[in-house]
């Protein structure tokens, strides 16, 4: 059952039956989605979800069923669901490139079409954004921390069946390796991994008749889990069942630095000098950060990565900024005035400036024309007329990441708890056109 139109708020609903009702719907709107602040102690924010919204917003579609049901319960009256058995969005929407950056502030979505049309998007949109984009920033923290050693994602079991699959993705575009998810690898491409876990080794009589038991169906190559029993004598239950060509050990409990010198010590002792070390268990950009010095191959990191590392949300929003009070009329910027909640209305244009390649600045211009002014532009076109113009595979957004990342000063890419990089407000007096 497709139930792309009904993955919204009623109170979506409601509020399009009235516009159906007063007449308003078709009236031009703009609205944006952007976060008034980053997650405490968050230097910077990574966007991603945008590969599975747009799809989802150009098949957002309510069948005869849906319409049925709606009316069933009250949610919308005869004249709304008349609009809602053609609906298909047919606006314009820009946003900041998947894989970028963002700081408090930063339109990250525009969306142009009629207030009808662009009000029942706000659930999905934020749903999707939201979710994604807390995986993705935290996954950035936690490969910076790893400082180039390869990172696994494994949460599949810590979260729900679907949102694993998405989380693995975002983890994916954000630097980390691989999943653990068959799902995000034949959905998404992403790369999968996996050999066994404790309950493999649980099921044989000995460790030593399960780990060549692992060897004889993945090769030598293949990843053994050590520490089921006693970690020591796992790593030479897996020399005498691999060899010394054994690709890797991995280590899943107790103190991971100390355990990982004394597994280090003893795969040399025993001649696997290239066989490599795997660390998991509860790991976090904090714990990465600490095992730096430790002799850590890649790691895995499951429960952490799939709730956003403490941050589940991105706390995005979606509100309107302009809207015209009559069908092809002008459009007048409106903006919230609640306290802790203001926005700033009117249609904006981000910007940024580099120095050498650094990100510096970034900053908002309203109701400036599309191309106005010499500085970079951050948002691109993405949807057009309703149909999806903007489709980078999953590679390139991962590698968009990876350079909007290294765009940011040492200070920024700090792991450890700070400000943000930027405030993204109104352009500054001076800035460059």
């Amino acid at each position: 059952m497709d139930l792309t139109g009904l993955l919204t708020d009623r109170y979506e609903l409601t509020m399009l039956d009235s516009f159906v009702t007063d007449g308003s719907v078709g009236h031009d709107a703009v609205f944006e989605a952007f976060a008034r602040r980053l997650p405490p102690g968050r230097r910077y924010g990574v966007l991603a979800g945008l590969g599975r919204l747009l799809p989802m917003i150009e098949a957002f579609r309510f069948d005869e069923d849906d319409v049925a049901w709606l009316l069933e319960q009250g949610v919308v009256g005869e004249q709304t669901a008349d609009y809602l058995r053609s609906f298909r969005f047919s606006g314009d929407i820009d946003a900041y490139p998947e894989g970028d950056l963002y700081f408090p502030g930063s339109p990250v979505l525009t969306v142009r079409g009629t207030l009808g049309e662009c009000v029942v998007l706000e659930t999905l949109v934020l749903s999707v954004l939201n979710h994604d984009t807390a995986i993705a920033s935290a996954a950035a923290r936690m490969t910076t921390a790893a400082q180039g050693r390869p990172l696994v994602e494994m949460g599949s079991r810590r979260t729900h069946e679907e949102a694993a699959v998405s989380a693995a993705r975002a983890a994916y575009l954000a630097g980390f390796a691989s999943t653990s998810n068959l799902a995000a690898g034949r959905r998404h491409g992403v790369p999968t991994v996996g050999t066994a876990a404790h309950a493999f080794t649980l099921a044989h009589a000995s460790e030593v008749e399960a780990f060549r038991s692992q060897v004889e169906a993945q090769g030598v190559g293949t990843t053994l889990l050590v520490d089921t029993y006693d970690t020591p004598q796992g790593i030479r239950h897996a020399i005498e069942a691999a060899g010394t060509g054994l690709g890797a050990v991995r280590i899943d409990s107790g103190d991971l630095a100390d355990e990982a010198h004394a597994a280090r010590a003893l795969l040399d002792e025993l001649g696997a000098t290239q066989t490599r070390i795997v660390a998991t268990s509860d790991l976090d950009e904090y714990v990465i950060t600490a095992l730096a010095d430790a002799p850590i191959d890649g790691y895995g990191v499951g429960t952490r990565v799939v709730t956003g590392s403490g941050h589940p949300t991105a706390s995005m929003v979606y509100k309107l900024v302009a809207v015209a009070d009559s069908p092809g009329g002008p459009l007048r910027a409106v903006a919230k005035k609640s306290h802790d909640k203001i926005s700033v209305g009117g249609a904006k244009t981000a910007h940024r400036r580099y120095d050498d390649g650094v990100l510096v600045e970034e900053w908002f211009a309203v109701d400036e024309p599309e191309g106005a002014g010499a500085a970079t532009p951050v948002q691109v076109p993405v949807v057009r007329g309703g149909d999806v113009v903007h489709r980078p595979d999953l590679e390139a957004v991962r590698a968009h990441c990876a350079a909007a990342i290294a765009s940011l000063p040492d200070v920024a890419r700090i792991v450890a708890d700070g400000d943000p990089y930027l405030r993204v407000g109104p352009r500054p007096e001076g800035a460059a056109r």
